[in-house]
């Protein structure tokens, strides 16, 4: 198995993301709200999927000493600093997260569900039972629960399956799309930080981080057939998760409208 093998196996739900009827019901400003409200929950656990492999593939820990491959080592090191310190639209150095908030906050959406989501995470002191009490949908609880089982159970090749596949690089540049055509129609909503956000996503992922993350799963696998095999597995999963996030928004936005 290999990562063309993989690409085949994911195949199906890569289409059914990418023809995902979501995207047609994004027709106003209200459901524009309501896919970052919920949306957003996907780009603050990203982090932790990164945090994992940086934890597992760089040395976070004291004494230092040198993990065992320095390009998937460099890999690494070169997301976090990206996603955890890049420059906002207006030239300050923010996490990817708190961009992603601050478009939220001027395109009108609501931050209270992260916030007080996190908040109960920082109380709690336990990302499951953080998870399990959230009143956010269940397909986004589900999502939720999927990448942080994947982080416990500590499989450096499954977290990068997760990270790597499970993180679809195609889907921001139909957003970016769907943003554009917001911005001519609904020239009052300020949607430059958002489609600034999801811009550089596409530049950072495609040019960059994207092969080299196909890299890392390579190095992480090598000729272990089982590690492949759990790299499918994970990979589809992710991608299912995914598709049910997707779900739980389209359902929300087709609820209000049903309440107008």
């Amino acid at each position: 198995m290999n990562i063309e093998t993989i690409n085949n196996s994911i195949q199906p739900q890569k289409e059914q993301l990418l023809k995902h009827s979501l995207y047609n019901k994004i027709q106003n400003i209200d459901d524009l709200h309501c896919f970052v409200e919920n949306h957003v929950f996907a780009v603050w656990d990203f982090m932790s999927l990164l945090k994992a492999l940086q934890a597992k593939l760089t040395c976070t820990t004291t004494p230092w000493f040198a993990t065992k491959n320095p390009e998937t080592r460099y890999l690494i090191n070169e997301i976090v600093l990206a996603e955890e310190t890049d420059i906002s639209i207006d030239g300050r150095r923010q996490s990817h997260y708190e961009m992603y908030l601050e478009a939220m906050e001027d395109c009108g959406a609501d931050t209270t569900a992260i916030n007080t989501f996190l908040s109960e995470v920082t109380s709690l002191h336990n990302i499951f039972v953080a998870i399990k009490q959230s009143t956010v949908h269940p397909n986004v609880k589900a999502f939720l629960d999927f990448t942080f089982r994947v982080i416990e159970e500590g499989k450096p090749h499954q977290i990068a399956a997760a990270f790597t596949f499970g993180r679809e690089d195609l889907i921001p540049s139909m957003f970016t799309e769907i943003l554009k055509n917001f911005q001519k129609n609904l020239p009052e909503a300020n949607l430059d930080k958002l489609i600034y956000y999801f811009e550089r996503h596409i530049e950072l992922d495609a040019d960059e981080h994207g092969p080299m993350a196909m890299q890392m799963i390579n190095d992480l696998c090598e000729e272990d057939a089982q590690k492949w095999k759990e790299v499918e597995e994970i990979s589809i999963l992710a991608l299912e998760k995914r598709i049910g996030l997707w779900d739980a928004i389209e359902e929300e936005i087709v609820l209000k409208a049903e309440m107008v």
